[in-house]
């Protein structure tokens, strides 16, 4: 079992959620775990085709602009 944790132990867990949340929130809470682990789970996917994908030719690359001045202050919005 992992982190070391016997069945025993498993079975005390679960009752003592069981007591806390009780029998109808538990399937609830399972299955919005199992949609945000889903989610997570095709978010990084695509993340990572993303990085793989060979740069297009066509597309021209953006650019990000210097900031106006060079003293590093930031400016005031009142300006």
């Amino acid at each position: 079992m992992p982190f070391n944790v016997g069945p025993w132990e498993l079975l005390l867990i679960l009752l003592g959620l069981l007591l806390v949340f009780g029998a109808k929130r538990l399937p609830e809470m399972g299955a919005a775990m199992g949609k945000g682990i889903r989610e997570f789970k095709k978010n990084i996917s695509e993340v990572k085709q993303e990085l793989d994908r060979p740069a297009d030719t066509d597309t021209p690359q953006r650019e990000i602009d210097q900031p106006a001045s060079s003293s590093g202050d930031p400016k005031k919005l009142s300006e």
